[in-house]
């Protein structure tokens, strides 16, 4: 039975609950139309959800999909059109599937969590764990981990058990990583990232003394020329704007510790960007290539630890946001890794 007609959009219990889907009433009342007026159905119902005591997590473009797929009525009628009006007085019914089995498969791996609640998680990642599952990586990656995590505090982006991942950080690059757990979280953090109105900094072990020792560096990032694999330095026309600020934190003989912030956020953005100023990453792979003459640069004590350093010698270490539904403002601090730890350690004490 459906409650008498209020003021303001409530989520009313089904009398006998099922377990296959949930359903959500939301009436169209005098009250909820003097603030929220018609408008088109998925983005009123987005708003008027929003405003529940306890709203489910439902980003319009997710509506959108519920209404397309047949999942919103009025009464006996479907609405298939998520640009119908709104019509005062009326009762809409939103019928939520249950969120499909995640792809892929969650694993029991360990997690170092920084900060949990119901609409997010950020985890600081440790070097050597893949973000996400790809062609012939189906496992082991933070993905698998957070799936297995959350279980069912994942309430679906998209209507699939999933975590969403809006920003990545490079398998062997260590350090902080925000996850939406919810479609509304998920869509607000992933247009705070695309507005760049995130703070991030990371630290970085670099070949060198960057002359000046502080400073920024805008230079487009595009696809390599000939290896497809590799990001590079490119013209305006072929590449994304992008901009790295940096100062240097230590100046050991040969190397320096740098913190860099992000202004944009393109793929490989530091380790392109410091690699084009003449001081690769200790360590990277694949920006750092022909580094023999830098390591002769460095006091014989230290450059075995170079050498045999594992991995571009880059963290994560600040990482602060406004909460997508609380609005409160959030930051996080990681400390370096006991790696990056001791390779300052070697430089340090040659």
């Amino acid at each position: 039975m459906v409650p008498d007609m209020i003021d303001d959009p409530v989520l009313y219990e089904p009398d006998v609950p099922t377990p296959e889907a949930e359903t959500v009433l939301v009436e169209a009342s005098a009250g909820t139309l003097a603030s929220l007026p018609v408008d088109r159905i998925d983005r009123w119902l987005a708003a008027a959800v929003d405003r529940l005591e306890d709203p489910p997590s439902l980003s319009r473009s997710r509506l959108k999909s519920l209404i397309l797929n047949g999942n919103v009525s009025a009464g006996s009628a479907t609405i298939n059109d998520p640009s119908t009006p709104v019509k005062p007085g009326v009762i809409y019914r939103i019928t939520l599937p249950p969120p499909e089995a995640a792809e892929p498969e969650g694993q029991d791996l360990p997690l170092n969590v920084v900060f949990e609640d119901r609409e997010l998680i950020v985890i600081d990642k440790p070097a050597g764990m893949t973000v996400h599952p790809a062609p012939g990586s189906p496992r082991d990656t933070l993905v698998n981990a957070l799936i297995a995590h959350c279980g069912d505090s994942l309430s679906g982006i998209g209507g699939v058990r999933r975590p969403g991942i809006v920003h990545r950080i490079d398998k062997d690059t260590s350090g902080l990583l925000v996850v939406a757990k919810t479609d509304r979280a998920h869509t607000a953090l992933a247009a705070r990232f695309a507005a760049h109105d995130i703070d991030r900094a990371y630290r970085a072990v670099c070949f060198g003394n960057p002359v000046p020792p502080a400073g920024r560096i805008e230079a487009a990032i595009g696809r390599h020329p000939k290896d497809r694999k590799r990001m590079a330095v490119v013209d305006e026309a072929r590449g994304r704007y992008a901009v790295t600020h940096y100062r240097t934190i230590e100046r050991p003989k040969g190397a320096a510790l740098l913190e860099c912030r992000l202004e944009t956020g393109r793929t490989h953005q530091i380790r392109v960007h410091l690699s084009h100023i003449g001081h690769p990453l200790i360590g990277d792979p694949v920006y750092g290539r022909g580094h023999g003459a830098r390591v002769s640069r460095i006091p014989q004590a230290s450059r075995e630890a170079v050498r045999g350093f594992p991995r571009q010698a880059l963290h994560a270490a600040v990482l602060g946001f406004e909460h997508p539904v609380s609005g409160e403002a959030l930051s996080f601090e990681s400390p370096l890794p006991e790696d990056l730890v001791a390779l300052l350690r070697a430089l340090a004490a040659a």
